[in-house]
This record gives C-alpha cells, structure tokens and sequence, in this order.
C-alpha cells in the first residue's frame, strides 16, 4: 500500500547540503541570472532597433536570446530563493511550469541552432542563393516551425507528469523540476514516458546534432577551398563560435538528460547542469554577438541615441 501525499508541493533540495558556500553560490547565482538577462535583452534591444542587422544570421540570434532569458527566468530565480531563504519548497503547478518552459526551450533551441548551422552553410556553400533562400518569409516559417515543435513536446511531457501519483516521498534532488528526477517520485506506472524520452532524445536532440555536424562537415571543406588566408580566417571566424556553443550545449544537455538516472552522481550531475541551463546562455551573446565589430558599433550607436532622446522628450 503506498501512502500518497496529499501535499501541494514539492521541494528542491538544489546545493543546500554546501552549507558553507551557501553565500557564494547565492552571488554566483545573481550575478549569473544578471549577465544572462543583460546580455541577451542588450542583443535582443540592439538587432530590433538596427536595420542593417535584419539579416536571418541574427533574427534566428533574437528568437534564440529570447529562449535563453525565458529559460533562465524559470528556473535561477527559485534557486537564488532557494539558496538565500533556504525555503526549497515549489508548487505543483510552478513545478510543472518549469517543466513545460525548460522542454520548450531546450527543444526549440536545438531547432533554432540546426537553423542558424542552415544559414550559415547557404552562406558559405551557396552565396549566390543566399539571398533566395534565406528570405524574410521562409526565415519567419522555420522560426514558427521550430516553435510549434518545441511547443507540442513541451506541452505532451507537462501534461503527462501532471497526471503522476507521488508518495509522501517528494524531495526532488536538483535545482529545478528535472523530469526524470521527478518520475523518480512517481508511484505510477512511468514505463511509457521513460521510453518517449529516450525517443525524443534521439529524434529532437541526436538528429538536429547530427545535422548541425554535417553542416559544419560542408562548411569546413568549403573553407578550405578558399585560396586567400584572410578569406578562410573570415569564414572560420563567422562559423567558429556558433560550433563552439553548440558543443557546450547539446553535448552537456544530451549526455545528462539521456543518461541512465543514479543516485551516485546526482552531485556532479547538477553542476554540470549549471553548463547549459546558466553558462550557456551567458556565453551565446559574447560569442554570437558582442564579438562582433557590427553588433558593438550598433550598441554604441543605440547608446549616443539615448540622450538625443532624452533632450526631444525635454524639449516636448
């Protein structure tokens, strides 16, 4: 006979047993959480309002800053809480948000990362039909498509925890509301959504990498046909950073999260989490964007706009 809960909550455990580094990881957490949201809200702001930069490189840039501060939103301030009142306790229904917002994001990301490595390979391969593939609509069709996409997982893997039955036992060893952590809980019957996730492992995450490497297979053999030196370091540098995030963030998201779940090295597994749910995100505008000698001349214009601005809305 189990004995089923009749508790509303559940609680994240996060690093609370690090008793004596609770004040750096709260620090760590906020400055993180800060950079993260500043940054990607600087690119976002900074492409919206340059029209030079309406280019589809950095319209998929835009949807995939929006995705990182989305993500983040969800999850570092309930640990920046966690850690700084050490109340772990989180709502069935802010449980299943989590859920449903980190699926939705991590999916879509992957669909957007596999459309930036498309951009930049008709850029390179195929410059001459640049222009004719890589238009506004057929841009805009890719990034509602990747969104749908994401939107539907997400929306299944939500729906169906939600129907869940837990024990007395809800202790969630992580700092947000990991599915199998969270399956790990269940009396039920959880068979067929272990086996969906090792599906959706492989069809939305090993496929879209196996696309983003073959991509980048062209890319490179194109490169080297290039006969100018500076020719080939300009193409390598438009491509180097893209593959460098995407390694950061698909290997570390797909080994942890298509990995059988033990109790050994739950630890290790929530710092290496930390690598695509926070650095990650605070990586991909520095090496996306701030790098970039356009997008920091943009900034730096947006930004001798703002007393223009201000002295019109005196005068007015």
């Amino acid at each position: 006979m189990y004995n089923f809960s009749l508790h509303r909550e559940f609680y994240l455990l996060a690093f609370t047993r690090y008793e004596h580094v609770q004040l750096l990881i709260f620090v760590s957490m906020l400055v993180i959480y800060f950079l993260c949201v500043f940054e990607n809200s600087l690119v976002t702001v900074t492409v919206c309002l340059t029209s030079h930069l309406h280019t589809p490189m950095y319209f998929f840039l835009c949807n995939l800053t929006v995705l990182d501060i989305i993500y983040v939103s969800a999850i570092l301030p309930k640990l920046i809480v966690i850690t700084a009142t050490g109340d772990t306790g989180i709502s069935n229904a802010g449980c299943f948000t989590q859920v449903f917002l980190y699926v939705f994001c991590i999916g879509t990301e992957f669909f957007l990362l596999v459309c930036m490595a498309y951009d930049r390979y008709v850029a390179i391969c195929l410059p001459l039909h640049y222009m004719l593939i890589m238009n506004p609509k057929k841009c805009s069709i890719l990034a509602l498509f990747c969104c749908i996409l994401g939107f539907l997982n997400a929306f299944m893997y939500a729906f169906l925890i939600s129907k869940l039955l837990f024990t007395n036992s809800r202790e969630i060893n992580h700092f947000f509301c990991h599915m199998k952590s969270i399956l790990q809980l269940s009396c039920s019957d959880t068979t067929t959504i272990g086996i969906l996730i090792t599906v959706d492992g492989i069809v939305l995450g090993f496929l879209p990498f196996t696309l983003i490497l073959i991509s980048y297979l062209y890319i490179i053999l194109t490169v080297l046909k290039i006969r100018s030196t500076s020719g080939r370091r300009k193409a390598f540098s438009s491509c180097s950073s893209h593959l460098m995030v995407v390694l950061l963030f698909c290997l570390t998201s797909l080994s942890l999260n298509m990995k059988p779940e033990t109790k050994f090295y739950k630890e290790q597994d929530k710092q290496l989490s930390m690598l695509y749910i926070a650095v990650a995100p605070m990586l991909n505008p520095l090496v996306y964007s701030l790098r970039n000698k356009d997008v920091l001349e943009a900034i730096n214009r947006q930004i001798l706009r703002v007393p223009k601005l201000l002295i019109d809305c005196q005068r007015r």
